[in-house]
């Protein structure tokens, strides 16, 4: 029956159609009818039979195509070349994940039982800022051959793997030395490319200046809707569970966390990787595009961006009754604007989960920035991002009137403002105990 009225929803939209058009294959038709009739169906009325069609007709699209059409992208410019990037923003994630600036509030409360927590101390920090198009990126240093370049991706900088098999190493003071904590994080955001192969690999050592054979395990692997570590643990991103071809290019914002010995995974809002006992300890880091990157239709299409590794924090209550606040950059912001990304959302539901748990506190939410730009527009953008964290809070149910916000700008500094990672950690957000 449900055959048989879509069929005849079908035959009535064709018989429709001036005889020119009729001449046509039916499918490219169809398809060709349906885009004319979503775009201009609110404007028009049309009778009774035909609407009712149309809705069969959409109802069954997913059936009568095999493959959607690809949006149509904005040129990028990579070495002088046109490609075709679908997005350049964190915030809008490609596949099932992707949304409209108008369902912006749908993804904040999607991100709601996001409970990633970022490090507390910057250790090392790139957001690809100052870097000069077409040369090797400056915080970064080549393991084991390979072609790495800063690149212009749509109006981001990136982090440019030119040919698979290139692996970087962050830039430490000794880097033969462990660097990374018994508690740390790392972050970053990866580009997938649509209907190729694409992956990218992290190893926990520094594949220059450490040894492999302290670091005895595989690399975790990151791919568009999945992650592990081969006899370890893996996971799938929430309905995907295959690792098969992606539609549109989109971003994925990796957050990876290891107290001691347990490692989580994070792909955007979902956690698919948690190993209890890693099994080793951790002492570098290494970055690497996948040998078999090179596949598919372009195979150039491999960036990285935003790399972050911090060093734990301890509980946030037992930071708030200790300190009397609790410092945090796990807030992040579009640039120059108080719009808070949704990679924040694991420490902005922390705070609120604690705040539900303890009524009795109350707190003042105080935004700081670095000293780059003018003072006065400092000010006025740390007043405004402290006030934007808290409408986040009362949105997740916390009562106004315990808290306040202000902010102080580039006057209260708690690091240096000459390196990157001091500049991150002066940008921050503390939650004061009143």
């Amino acid at each position: 029956m449900k055959y048989s009225m879509l069929f005849s929803a079908v035959i009535t939209i064709l018989l429709l159609l001036p005889q020119e058009a009729r001449s046509q294959k039916v499918k490219v038709n169809v398809k060709e009818k349906v885009v004319e009739e979503t775009d201009n169906r609110a404007n028009r009325k049309t009778d009774e039979i035909i609407d009712a069609g149309f809705d069969k007709v959409e109802e069954g699209i997913g059936n009568l195509f095999k493959k959607k059409d690809k949006k149509s992208a904005r040129e990028t410019e990579i070495d002088g070349e046109k490609t075709d990037p679908r997005n350049d923003e964190p915030a809008n994630r490609g596949n099932k994940n992707s949304v409209s600036g108008s369902e912006s509030q749908q993804l904040a409360l999607k991100w709601n039982k996001y409970d990633f927590v970022p490090g507390e101390k910057i250790l090392f920090e790139d957001n690809q800022e100052g870097e000069e198009n077409g040369e090797f990126p400056s915080r970064w240093d080549l393991a084991g051959g390979g072609n790495v370049e800063n690149a212009a991706f749509g109006d981001q900088n990136v982090i440019y793997f030119k040919e698979a098999s290139s692996c970087i190493v962050p830039f430490f003071k000794e880097p033969e030395k462990d660097n990374l904590p018994n508690l740390f994080t790392i972050e970053f955001d990866c580009w997938f490319e649509p209907e190729e192969y694409c992956q990218y690999l992290v190893d926990f050592w520094d594949h220059k200046n450490q040894s492999e054979g302290v670091i005895d395990i595989d690399a975790l692997i990151i791919n568009a809707n999945h992650a592990g570590i081969h006899g370890l643990g893996e996971g799938f991103y929430p309905g995907f569970e295959e690792k098969g071809e992606i539609t549109s290019g989109f971003w994925r914002h990796v957050a990876i966390s290891f107290n001691t010995r347990a490692l989580k995974v994070y792909l955007d809002d979902a956690r698919v990787v948690n190993i209890p006992n890693l099994g080793i300890n951790p002492e570098g880091l290494t970055i690497c595009c996948d040998h078999m990157n090179s596949a598919g239709a372009q195979g150039i299409n491999r960036f990285v961006r935003n790399v972050r590794i911090a060093e734990g924090a301890v509980k946030l209550y037992d930071k708030l009754i200790q300190d009397g606040k609790i410092v945090t950059n796990g807030i992040r912001f579009d640039v120059n604007k108080a719009t808070i990304r949704p990679e924040s959302m694991g420490i902005i539901n922390e705070i609120a989960k604690l705040m539900k748990e303890h009524p009795e506190i109350i707190i003042s939410v105080e935004g700081h920035t670095d000293s780059d730009g003018e003072t006065t527009f400092n000010q006025s953008l740390s007043e405004r991002r402290a006030e934007a964290v808290m409408n986040e809070l009362v949105r997740l149910g916390i009562d106004g009137t315990r808290m306040t916000s202000k902010g102080f700008g580039e006057s209260a500094p708690i690091d240096t403002n000459n390196t990157p990672e001091g500049k991150a950690n002066n940008r921050r957000v503390e939650f004061v105990k009143i």
